[in-house]
């Protein structure tokens, strides 16, 4: 058998004092504050965001920490722990669609987006370290742009971190960073999570209208844990695929005459109308078959949460990674094997989360239960001569502050 270690959270003075004295060594100066946003896991509704759907994601404990100074230009400086010393320089009345690349995107991003919005953003030195796992479909990107989301909104005095109907225009924002500057087309599920959830709570999202309701989810008053267990398999949504099934899901809603797949009342219907005996139709058939059931599948989860069954969701995140498997297709070999190694060791439930295409999996487990699953999916690893994966757990925690 194969020993796993989880990964810690670092502590919020820790990664305080991280990105301190990165910004010190770099600028030569002591930042205005420090900021910080945490990496998210969805429980239950994936590709969903984007068609108008309900989502139900939590915050990790795992966060991204940004130290930063304003300055009185359009100057910008940034340095991160995961590139050593070396410091990225950019302006930021040149920013546009295309302008900028590499992770400096998520963040000129950001600035570029409140800019558009009228708001008075100028030039900034930071730092970013981060301990929310890159590549691991746990939404290391949301995290950057929404820890400088917070830092902007309290050194330009913006005024919308305060409450929750500003932060949903903060996630907005974020939004637009990550579809127009960073290229990647995503929805609003990983900002909102990190802007938005609460200590906890599970995020009910409505991302027809962006709407949220805070569910208790204590998994620890009812004895469970939530294991991450992060593949390594490559992750990342700016790829033709996931662009490719949100595509897929805006053309089917398009013959259905529908303005998103959530308006979809009558499924057996819709699907005979989309299946014209071409793969093409069969295809298409088959993505909205997942959308529609997991949006079904996020109500059936929230409304055992609501009934304080926690240990009950088992199933429905068991469903959920079959319709992803075989409907959608978005999981890999590695997903797969999590899925069965953790249930196989007695999780209550398994499924992927993110945007697939590798990534993280997660695990629902009887708490003091979760290094012999982590144990049983390293080994499973092992034996399948795979690059051996990373754990995390779960526990739901505070957003971007």
């Amino acid at each position: 058998m194969t020993t796993a270690t989880l990964q810690p959270a670092w502590t919020r003075d820790e990664g305080a004092q991280r990105v301190r004295a990165l910004f010190s060594a770099a600028f030569a100066e002591a930042p205005d504050g420090v900021w910080s946003a945490p990496g998210r896991v969805n429980l239950i509704g994936e590709h969903t965001d984007y068609n108008g759907g309900l989502c139900l994601p939590i915050a990790l404990p795992h966060r991204t920490f940004v130290a930063l100074r304003a300055r009185d230009d359009d100057a910008v400086r940034l340095v991160s722990a995961q590139e050593g010393t070396t410091v990225r320089t950019l302006d930021l009345a040149e920013v546009a669609p295309g302008t900028v690349a590499g992770w400096p995107a998520y963040v000129a991003g950001v600035a570029w987006a409140l800019r558009e919005l009228g708001l008075a953003v100028r030039g900034f030195d930071a730092a970013v370290d981060s301990c929310v796992p890159y590549g691991a479909g746990l939404s290391s990107s949301a995290a950057i742009e929404s820890a400088f989301a917070v830092a902007f909104d309290d050194v330009f005095g913006l005024g919308l971190a305060a409450d929750d109907a500003g932060r949903a225009r903060l996630v907005t924002a974020c939004v637009r960073a990550e579809n127009e500057i960073a290229g990647a087309p995503t929805g609003g599920l990983d900002q909102s999570s990190s802007l938005r959830c609460r200590e906890g709570r599970a995020l009910l999202l409505d991302c027809r209208d962006g709407a949220v309701e805070q569910v208790p989810f204590d998994l620890a008053a009812h004895g469970l844990a939530l294991l991450v267990v992060d593949t390594r398999a490559e992750h990342s949504h700016a790829t033709g695929e996931y662009g490719a099934r949100r595509a897929s899901c805006e053309q089917a809603a398009r013959l259905l005459g529908v303005p998103t797949l959530r308006e979809v009342a009558d499924l057996p219907a819709a699907l005979a109308t989309l299946d014209d005996g071409t793969p093409e139709g069969a295809l298409r058939a088959r993505r909205v078959r997942h959308v529609v059931t997991e949006i079904a599948r996020v109500r059936e989860f929230v409304g055992l949460l609501r009934d304080g069954r926690p240990e009950a969701v088992g199933p429905v995140m068991d469903a959920s990674h079959a319709s992803l498997q075989h409907d959608y297709e978005v999981t890999v070999r590695e997903l797969d094997l999590v899925v069965e190694a953790a249930r196989a060791a007695g999780a209550l439930g398994a499924r992927m989360t993110g945007g697939g295409f590798g990534g993280s999996a997660i695990a629902l487990v009887r708490a003091g239960t979760e290094g012999e699953v982590a144990d049983a999916v390293a080994s499973a690893f092992a034996a399948a001569g795979l690059r051996a994966p990373a754990f995390l757990l779960a526990p739901p925690s505070a957003p971007a502050a």
